[in-house]
């Protein structure tokens, strides 16, 4: 059976790439419910319902940050290279242009 997130033969790729190709379509989906609940937050006019959504898109971001943490942990590059631009006061795209020296 094959799956959307495999663009070569899965029985040619490691027991690795498969999870990491797991995680990465993971996160995708992490960050796709993440948009659905901003967008139906921002419409939403019953108080009960709106703080119900907000809570279950809280529950997407930590899902979206674990799934990245598990991705960076297999990835030095990626690491370094966030670890120049995340949680860090500045131009984003200088902080960027960093990160990927820092990588190299």
């Amino acid at each position: 059976m094959g799956f959307e997130q495999y663009h070569e033969p899965p029985e040619e790729l490691s027991s690795e790439t498969r999870t990491f190709a797991r995680m990465i379509v993971s996160l995708c989906e992490e960050a796709e419910a993440i948009n659905w609940y901003e967008q139906r937050i921002s419409v939403e006019q019953d108080k009960d319902a709106k703080a119900i959504m907000q809570n279950a898109q809280h529950e997407e971001f930590k899902h979206f940050g674990m799934d990245l943490e598990f991705l960076l942990r297999k990835k030095e590059v990626w690491r370094k290279t966030l670890e120049a631009i995340l949680f860090k006061q500045g131009d984003i795209v200088e902080l960027g242009e960093k990160g990927e020296e820092a990588s190299e």
